[in-house]
């Protein structure tokens, strides 16, 4: 089996620190292009301006890992789904819970894999919580995020600020 060709989207500290070096490490994945808004570049791999710039001009790809702000997330992965791309999606993964759905429907349409990442998704106290969900109803939820956001998220508002949306459905 061939190595799935990636395309990274957005140059930042998570593409720096996680996605480059992964994909570098393992043989079944091979970086073909960058796309940054600001000229950076990694390797010898080509590297666009814009998505529109990689989809006219660039190399045969078959996933983008999107590692932009969210509130990017949404449009270029929708445009590379219907392009028959794989979507890796860096966390969070997108700005609405509607919008998450509507790239799942669209994802499973095409027939393409939808993943969004989290570092503690596989953590064995997700999966607890998860069973302990199954038969639990929630009214309400509080969360203190002890995460230093100025240290891994520079340059970026907050967490508070990518404007995500959760209400309860009366379900």
């Amino acid at each position: 089996m061939s190595a799935l060709r990636v395309a990274v989207v957005g140059l930042g500290k998570i593409a720096h620190d996680q996605h480059l070096p992964a994909i570098a490490a393992d043989p079944n994945f091979e970086l073909t292009a960058i796309v940054s808004r600001r000229g950076l570049t990694s390797g010898r791999v080509p590297s666009f301006a814009t998505t529109a710039e990689l989809y006219a001009g660039g190399p045969e790809f078959d996933a983008v890992s999107l590692c932009t702000p969210p509130e990017a997330h949404y449009a270029a992965a929708r445009q590379a789904l219907l392009a028959g791309k794989h979507v890796l999606l860096e966390k969070p993964p997108t700005v609405t819970v509607s919008e998450l759905a509507a790239l799942e429907i669209l994802a499973s349409e095409t027939g393409r894999t939808l993943f969004a990442t989290w570092h503690s998704r596989y953590n064995t106290g997700v999966a607890r919580l998860r069973e302990f969900l199954r038969n639990t109803t929630v009214r309400s939820l509080a969360i203190t995020w002890k995460e230093d956001v100025r240290r891994w998220h520079p340059g970026h508002g907050g967490i508070g600020d990518i404007g995500w949306r959760f209400s309860d459905s009366g379900s």
